[in-house]
């Protein structure tokens, strides 16, 4: 049984883990890949909204997706993209990204092959890694404007998407994880952490949701 204390904590991460950017008209929307089809069915909305006139999917597969998504996590976002009403000709794939680092390095270089000019970027990811995605764009691709979004729902609403409230913790305390190590590998740009989100993350911590900690320097990105 997971406490209201323990709720709040996730709460708290969740709260600081979304930018709460405004969507803007940007050069290309950038979707990250993941178990999360929510990722490509908001990015076609926001294709719809006149956000973007192009996107990239990026990503191949993980050990999550493999069976789901077996032709890999950006052909199924574009296949979705395309269910959803976006032309074929607005899409591009990216299909060996493994990691967000990747995501951002890889898509990069499929714009500038397509010759592509980007001042711009809608990224959007899943809720709770917003603000990690930022940070590793930011990193990677300091001469654009990053612009991030995710699909508008509550924690609430997003652990009964998942169905597994332990699940949803542990991935949370592992996002929040990854803004305290990765600035020191050189992954991901600083950022402050409030004194607040520290400790509700130690909390977390100590009652065991750490199956998403990073382990080492060869973790996931």
């Amino acid at each position: 049984m997971i406490s209201e204390r323990t709720w709040a904590d996730a709460q708290r991460l969740w709260d600081f883990q979304q930018m709460g950017h405004e969507p803007l008209p940007c050069s290309v929307g950038i979707g990250l890949g993941s178990h999360d089809l929510g990722v490509a069915d908001t990015t076609a909305d926001l294709y719809h909204q006149g956000m973007v006139p192009l996107i990239v999917f990026t990503g191949a597969t993980s050990a999550t997706t493999r069976d789901r998504m077996p032709l890999g996590e950006a052909e199924h976002y574009r296949r979705r993209a395309l269910e959803r009403g976006v032309p074929a000709d607005a899409v591009l794939v990216e299909p060996r990204a493994r990691n967000t680092g990747e995501n951002i390095r890889f898509s990069r270089a499929l714009l500038t092959e397509q010759r592509t000019d980007v001042a711009s970027v809608l990224l959007v990811s899943k809720p709770y890694e917003e603000r990690r995605a930022y940070a590793t764009a930011r990193k990677l691709w300091p001469e654009a404007d990053w612009v991030c979004a995710s699909t508008p729902m509550t924690l609430g609403e997003y652990v009964a998407s998942i169905g597994d409230e332990r699940l949803v913790l542990d991935m949370l305390v592992g996002a929040q994880h990854r803004l305290v190590v990765y600035p020191e590998r050189g992954f991901m740009i600083s950022q402050d952490i409030p004194a607040a989100v520290a400790a509700s993350f130690d909390r977390l911590r100590a009652q065991g949701f750490t199956s998403r900690l990073v382990q080492d320097p060869a973790a996931s990105r």
